[in-house]
């Protein structure tokens, strides 16, 4: 049995619990973790969800889940990681992109949430990965591109394509990464700074070694 902390319309946790069944059953308001994760080339990691889920079947997804009763949105995430793909990452090394409300469903069910998206950097490939085969049928890495223009057409072999907020997500990953390649420039700029001052340091003291002489 998974139970679910109860949220109001307004992201606040009432202290009420329901299995995860009703709520969806029901549309309760509750909380999710979604994560991209992004490896040393720039491409992103999706996963194809298995053909027994009872949401999206065979489609396309991200790193994502549901946050159990009692558990943060961290602890969620680290979790969900460790069970689809098998890997153990840190929380220091997950980047908060946002939190966004978001209502969702079907004719099965109604998906009412407030998921909170991570971005995740890493060099592992897919054969690092060992995906749950109860969860998932595959991983594959693909560029921003695809990604984007999956979710500019609406894609229905992926559900992160349906996802209204996936846009702005997108746009956040864009932004971290402008602020990461600043970032890298003024430390490539500052080391080559210290190597010119060293040499030139050593070029003085030598010179004055040698008037001395």
């Amino acid at each position: 049995m998974e139970l679910l902390d109860v949220l109001d319309e307004n992201g606040k946790v009432t202290g009420k619990k329901e299995e995860k069944e009703t709520i969806h059953k029901m549309g309760i308001w509750h909380r999710e973790v979604a994560v991209l994760i992004q490896n040393e080339k720039g491409e992103f990691l999706i996963q194809k969800r298995a053909a027994t889920k009872k949401q999206a079947p065979n489609k396309w997804g991200m790193t994502a889940g549901h946050v159990d009763a009692g558990e943060s949105f961290e602890e969620a995430m680290i979790r969900e990681i460790k069970e689809e793909l098998g890997i153990d990452v840190l929380i220091q090394d997950l980047k908060l992109i946002g939190i966004y409300k978001q209502a969702e469903g079907n004719e099965k069910i109604t998906n009412n949430n407030y998921t909170k998206y991570y971005y995740y950097k890493t060099n592992k490939k897919i054969e690092d990965y060992t995906i749950c085969l109860e969860e998932l049928s595959q991983l594959k890495y693909i560029t921003m591109q695809e990604m984007e223009r999956a979710v500019e057409n609406k894609d229905e072999n992926c559900s992160y394509a349906q996802r209204s907020e996936m846009k702005k997500v997108i746009e956040e990953i864009k932004k971290e990464e402008k602020i990461e390649k600043k970032s890298n420039c003024r430390k490539l700029e500052n080391e080559h700074a210290s190597k010119r001052s060293h040499k030139l340091y050593r070029r003085t003291s030598t010179n004055g070694k040698r008037h001395q002489k």
